[in-house]
């Protein structure tokens, strides 16, 4: 089964980390992405820019409207993703639990609904 998992953190705190801290958490995200590769679990992943860069659209009344800036003001920012194979929840739960960013922020894990 794949599952999404989310990963969360406050984007103050990147900003915040100094030349080196920013290094060594790289190394860690492409340590973590070489064991789900070689392991099989993984399916994509990515990290996305800023909530700065983002835009929200609605559709209301057939008229599409766009905001600057994510949907909701949250303490934590999505900051990216994992897809990943896993046998099941506690699989995934483990996988999750082992992304570097799972120490300050939260990791969300969601089933994908697969169509057929």
């Amino acid at each position: 089964m794949q599952y999404l998992l989310l990963i969360y953190r406050n984007e103050n705190y990147m900003t915040e980390m100094n030349a080196a801290d920013r290094q060594k958490l790289a190394g860690e995200y492409g340590a973590y992405t070489q064991s789900i590769i070689q392991s099989g679990h993984f399916k994509a992943g990515d990290g996305l820019q800023p909530t700065t860069t983002a835009t929200t659209v609605r559709v209301r009344d057939g008229k599409t409207m766009t905001t600057d800036g994510p949907f909701a003001e949250t303490r934590e920012q999505l900051g990216g993703y994992y897809l990943v194979e896993a046998k099941d929840l506690d699989d995934a739960v483990a996988l999750a639990s082992r992304i570097p960013e799972a120490k300050r922020g939260s990791i969300e894990v969601r089933p994908v609904m697969i169509y057929k």
